[in-house]
């Protein structure tokens, strides 16, 4: 029988709907610190799951927390530790490859109206509009990922929130 160690520092509300398919598929679970990753099972400690929200996580892991990350990536290798970091998005993202379509919410920034004055102390109203930014493409995001698998051996795998403690049980060996 499946045994789950879920790491204590995943938030109790996040976790709620995947406790509860656990509990539907009858695998036991416990909390207690992981050394990497959220997800583990006693069966097999060699395979770890790393969940993310959605891609707009892991493009911030990459981006701004891009040394954390990658000292959790090369941490993992040196164990032995085969991390698979499941990214929580939509039925839209499948792969790697569906992420180089993904359009980053933060691409584009807007830009409000607002009330001009003109020499002559009369008010007009300037339209605002939209802005593009320097924020991480899907393109690029894409790339990042696919060169991380080939570097560190992890595994980016997707799913969406309803599926996830399903998708959890699957990637770590039981029956679903």
């Amino acid at each position: 029988m499946l045994t789950i160690q879920i790491d204590s520092r995943e938030k109790a509300r996040a976790i709620k709907k995947i406790v509860a398919e656990f509990d539907r598929q009858r695998v036991k679970h416990y909390i207690s610190k992981l050394w990497t990753g959220d997800y583990m099972s006693l069966d097999n400690p060699r395979v770890i799951i790393d969940r993310k929200q959605n891609l707009s996580e892991i493009c911030a892991n990459v981006c701004q927390g891009h040394d954390r990350f990658r000292r959790e990536l090369v941490r993992a290798q040196e164990m032995g530790i085969k991390l698979i970091i499941l990214i929580e998005h939509g039925p839209d993202i499948k792969s790697i490859d569906d992420v180089a379509s993904w359009q980053n919410p933060r691409g584009k920034i807007r830009i409000p109206d607002k009330i001009e004055t003109d020499p002559a102390g009369n008010e007009y109203w300037i339209a605002g509009g939209w802005r593009e930014t320097n924020a991480m493409t899907g393109e690029t995001l894409a790339k990042v990922m696919q060169t991380q698998e080939r570097k560190y051996g992890c595994e980016f795998e997707f799913c969406e929130k309803t599926q996830t403690g399903k998708r959890i049980i699957e990637l770590l060996g039981g029956d679903t």
